[in-house]
């Protein structure tokens, strides 16, 4: 796509002004121009041997975006143009030249093809609903000036699906991806309402993978960058929570990005949204993409994989959630998920029963065990009142407890949504201090170091709503209260050379 220069665009519109034409009136002037040379360039083709299936293959390659197709047909309006002595036409505003109009109009993304433009490339989605075009801006969807008909929409579809010849043009949905990873969700109107027929863009937006940019953005505390460093050291069991657009894919991303390169992963998406080759250019890391049925086919290679780590982005159904645990509980490290929840504190109850719904003969209170067991800490993340602001609302740590057939989920930091911060609980269990020091000690000293200094700065304060929700859900934090009535105190290590009684952590 072009560069989008304002100078040119400031004198187009003044050439508008100057004329007295109207928006409407230019639209109608060029749409006409198109017309013209789309059945020029129709004549020419039809002419040759062949030129039909070379004009399909020409429009194929560059909707999808191969340059040298686009170029093409730029050149080729562009010649028409200053043959025809029209390089000069006005063109709607939406298009940063002539011959870009004039392309996509006939046989591009029509008055989607802005949305491609440099001054949109921080925009995540673009939505065609029936003839209407919208643009994700700072969080929500605009509606555009320009609309496609319902006859450009169709052709539009058909170019697009020109790439997957596999899928047939009479279903109901669509899913297909453009050359930059952009991807296209397509709703017939056999499914939407009658003229509603939706086209969905969507692509991933993150111009730097660091912990640094996140906090830049205000999505994590810049306090918690050297605890999130060690902690990926170490190689604890992750999960990224959170609703759709939360940036939980973009955290996992980041993430992933301080892994260390040497290591072999396998990274499992229903979608190929994180470009890891990108990410870690020198990583040996296998990208495998498969749906539910593809990934119930591999996943006892997997299993057998020899890989020191595997992650699983935008984990969606029983059978990649089962393949998750499975892998865990073999004692691999280093995992990270994705998932779609808005309660952190239902999550091992809400995997186990996905699992169960998926698996035959599986028990919901065995397997919610053993997803307590799998992971090791959740991350959960949230969308503001103002869309385009996300935030950490809070990190959990999953406290397994295989003597007694139960386990805990303990808060250790929280967002406060009233000052826009962060507060810190150093709580470390036993079983995190135990991979610690077989992973690596020094990053778990210092990991145990930066957590205490946090809780002193930054203190949680616990409610005791709080304190009864959480012990109603775990049924642990109970269990405590009876075993001090007898005068029982049980301990838990916290850290190195430290021990805290656990009547600390429930009062």
């Amino acid at each position: 796509m072009q560069k989008f220069y304002l100078e040119d665009y400031l004198k187009k519109e003044e050439e508008i002004r100057e004329e007295g034409y109207s928006e409407e009136e230019i639209q109608d002037r060029f749409q006409k121009l198109c017309n013209r040379i789309y059945e020029s360039f129709e004549a020419e083709w039809s002419g040759e041997q062949e030129g039909l299936g070379s004009l399909l293959d020409l429009q194929k390659k560059a909707i999808i975006g191969y340059e040298k197709e686009v170029a093409f047909f730029m050149d080729k309006i562009r010649e028409y143009l200053r043959r025809t002595g029209e390089e000069n036409i006005l063109y709607p505003s939406y298009y940063n030249s002539p011959e870009e109009g004039v392309y996509h109009e006939n046989w591009g993304l029509a008055g989607l093809a802005q949305w491609f433009h440099e001054d949109y490339r921080q925009s995540s989605s673009a939505k065609i609903i029936g003839e209407r075009i919208y643009f994700m801006e700072e969080g929500r969807m605009v509606l555009k000036k320009q609309r496609i008909s319902r006859s450009r929409r169709e052709q539009l579809v058909r170019a697009l699906m020109l790439r997957t010849p596999e899928e047939r043009l009479d279903q109901d949905f669509h899913e297909l991806y453009l050359l930059d990873g952009t991807r296209i969700t397509i709703y017939s109107d056999q499914l939407t309402k009658k003229g509603q027929d939706a086209i969905i863009f969507r692509r991933y937006i993150v111009p730097e993978y660091s912990f640094e940019e996140q906090a830049r953005r205000h999505t994590i505390p810049k306090e918690g960058i050297e605890l999130f460093r060690e902690m990926v050291k170490i190689g604890y069991n992750t999960v990224f929570l959170g609703s759709v657009r939360s940036a939980k894919t973009s955290f996992l991303s980041t993430w992933q990005s301080y892994e260390n390169e040497k290591l072999e992963g396998v990274m499992v998406e229903t979608d190929p949204e994180i470009p890891l080759h990108h990410i870690m250019e020198k990583a040996p890391i296998i990208q495998i993409v498969a749906d539910n049925q593809r990934l119930s086919q591999v996943s006892k290679n997997l299993l057998r994989s020899d890989a020191d780590y595997f992650i699983l982005a935008e984990a969606r159904d029983g059978t990649a959630l089962d393949l998750a645990v499975r892998i865990a509980n073999k004692g691999s490290r280093r995992m990270k998920m994705t998932f779609h929840s808005s309660d952190p504190m239902e999550f091992c109850y809400d995997v186990a029963n996905e699992i169960t719904r998926s698996v035959a003969n599986a028990d919901l209170k065995a397997t919610t065990r053993k997803v307590a067991k799998s992971f090791h800490y959740i991350f959960h993340f949230v969308q503001l009142q103002d869309k385009s602001q996300k935030r950490l609302k809070g990190i959990y740590e999953i406290q397994s407890k295989p003597e007694k057939e139960d386990f805990q989920i303990i808060q250790i930091c929280r967002y406060r949504y009233e000052t826009d911060d962060w507060q810190w609980r150093y709580r470390i269990g036993k079983d995190k201090a135990v991979i610690g020091q077989e992973e690596d000690p020094r990053a778990f000293q210092a990991f145990d170091r930066h957590l205490q200094a946090l809780a002193q700065a930054y203190p949680m304060e616990r409610e005791a709503k709080e304190v009864g929700e959480e012990n109603e859900k775990t049924g642990y934090g109970l269990e405590e209260k009876e075993d001090k009535k007898e005068g029982k105190e049980e301990e838990w290590e916290v850290s190195i050379g430290s021990r805290l009684s656990v009547s600390d952590y429930t009062a």
